[in-house]
């Protein structure tokens, strides 16, 4: 399992320093923010597993920090736990209001907020909020994504599949295999970052399945990127014999005489303008066919 990543929002260095050496030596992997802006641009870049967030910030405060994360659907679930000097019931009060998950006043003890940040990951874990091995939103976040842009004009879904992943696991381990899919999901995010906007979603559907939405202009440009890259740079992670021939030999019943070609990346686009939809099903059935359609086309 990776290491849990917490993004600390505050602006006393001493404590953020104090923090950072505290969660790092507990195997955690610590960002820091010391603006409210900073904090919602790093989440866009990165998603963390746990935000810890001051309340008194130089710029924007953590209320409206948080209230940024809650209304957006890609950040909406990441736990938040507050960190402030404020001790008034009416301050907890909208914090938690805002959606915030706990709520610790300084000075404050630092194993009762490890306590915290834990139970707080382990509950959005146990949610099916995240995958695990990739980070990305999954489960009930992808839904309810998909519910949200049916009711728009201009959206695009790309629904992504890593082909051939189980056989690559059969030979190089699972290990191997996440390797694959944090990767691929780097690839899927550093498009969005560079070719589509901060409402696009990212999230990872299934073992090899992930989903992208965006807007109807930039879904051909993410979609040639993906693949492109994809197609160049996952020969890294072969050996240099399977990459020489092209296959590996697998132990799959599929396999025609236990060879498997290498992964390649299918990706089957939709949009709003293609036709009408009447729920999410619809939605996901089409982008599955477009796939299958762009797998077929592949080979």
């Amino acid at each position: 399992m990776s290491r849990s990543r917490l993004l600390i929002v505050e602006d006393d260095v001493d404590i953020t320093n104090m923090l950072t050496a505290y969660f790092s030596g507990m195997d955690f992997d610590v960002d820091i923010a010391h603006r409210g802006a900073e904090a919602l641009e790093k989440t866009r870049n990165a998603l963390p597993d746990l935000v810890v967030l001051d309340i008194l910030l130089p710029d924007i405060d953590g209320y409206e920090v948080c209230r940024s994360l809650r209304k957006n659907t890609r950040t909406s679930n990441i736990p938040v736990i507050f960190l402030t000097q404020k001790d008034e019931r009416g301050d907890r009060l909208q914090g938690l209001e805002l959606g915030a998950d706990d709520y610790i006043t300084k000075p404050f003890d630092i194993e009762e907020l490890k306590l915290r940040v834990v139970g707080a990951i382990r509950r959005a874990e146990r949610e099916s909020l995240t995958d695990p091995r990739s980070g990305l939103p999954a489960g009930r976040l992808i839904e309810e994504q998909l519910r949200r842009i049916i009711r728009l004009d201009d959206w695009a879904l790309l629904d992504v599949r890593i082909n051939h992943l189980d056989a690559f696991r059969d030979v190089y381990g699972f290990v191997a295999g996440d390797n694959v899919l944090r990767f691929t999901a780097m690839l899927l995010r550093d498009a969005i970052n560079e070719l589509g906007s901060s409402d696009d979603f990212l999230g990872h559907a299934g073992s090899d399945d992930f989903v992208l939405t965006t807007n109807a202009r930039a879904a051909p440009l993410i979609r040639k990127r993906i693949k492109d890259r994809f197609a160049a740079e996952i020969l890294a992670h072969y050996n240099f014999m399977d990459r020489g021939r092209g296959f590996v030999e697998s132990r799959q019943a599929d396999a025609a005489n236990g060879r498997v070609p290498l992964m390649t990346l299918s990706v089957g686009a939709i949009t709003a303008q293609q036709q009408s939809f009447a729920d999410i099903r619809e939605i996901s059935e089409a982008a599955a066919e477009a796939r299958r359609l762009d797998s077929l086309t592949a080979a």
